[in-house]
């Protein structure tokens, strides 16, 4: 078991699984603004970098799952970019997901992007589903990391690639230090302004501490089945983004 699959956003009451699912509803009203806020808005650009990396190595990208949706911000754009038939985004969390069903209807694409409520670590879908697998800042809120990992692997094609984009603790100077004011001090403050939740905004800094990162990582996602897996460091290592083969 991995540090960060013990961290609960409420206590000891009830599984990690139950307790980010109702902190996600919680705060699924202002989850858009604080995260476009905390980040300074650039997380739109660590987005891009996921999806750049698709672009790349892909001819043709038709279909694609898209884990812990959210609001489906990441969604949205991987279809803005890939232009692939159909895109799934999953999430444990209808509150977060029904507003990304708004902002999909809004632009005309219920067809073309849907959502699903679903548990990453037994995914319903068959062998060798889709073309790409992507994710954005969800992996310190697995349950069972590893056994979501496989299950991406599982439901990638034999030629699909898999691009996940994670926040983590850079380790350079100076960001390293001012990083660590900003998270110690000023995330949990703001998060508890803005989204009127008094944990969900201290989680996530001491998750952000727990969970694999860089290497170690890269040596998990490879266990899980994936091949030439590799990681780069984005904003002075505010960002980690992963890629990985099946």
């Amino acid at each position: 078991m991995y540090e960060q699959e013990q961290i609960k956003p409420y206590g000891t009451e009830g599984t990690k699984r139950e307790q980010v699912e109702q902190m996600f509803d919680n705060i699924a009203h202002s989850y858009d603004a604080l995260n476009h806020t905390l980040s300074f808005g650039v997380d739109k650009i660590w987005r891009n970098n996921a999806i750049g990396f698709l672009l790349k190595n892909r001819k043709s990208t038709d279909s694609v799952l898209d884990i812990a949706t959210g609001t489906g911000d990441f969604a949205i754009r991987a279809f803005q970019k890939l232009h692939p038939q159909h895109i799934v985004g999953i999430d444990i969390s209808e509150g977060m997901m029904q507003i990304g069903r708004e902002k999909v209807a809004k632009l005309g694409l219920s067809d073309r992007i849907t959502f699903q409520n679903e548990d990453c670590a037994a995914l319903s879908y068959p062998d060798s589903s889709f073309d790409a697998v992507i994710s954005a800042f969800a992996l310190r809120n697995f349950q069972n990391l590893d056994e979501c990992l496989k299950e991406m692997h599982r439901v990638l094609k034999d030629d699909g690639h898999l691009s996940v984009v994670d926040l983590c603790t850079p380790v350079s100077f100076p960001m390293k230090q001012l990083f660590y004011i900003y998270k110690k001090c000023v995330m949990p403050i703001l998060g508890k302004l803005l989204s009127k939740d008094k944990t969900a905004y201290s989680y996530l800094p001491e998750t952000m501490d727990a969970v694999p990162q860089a290497e170690r990582m890269q040596s998990i996602i490879e266990q899980a089945g994936f091949h030439n897996v590799n990681f780069r460091r984005l904003a002075f290592g505010m960002c980690i983004l992963y890629t990985a083969e099946k």
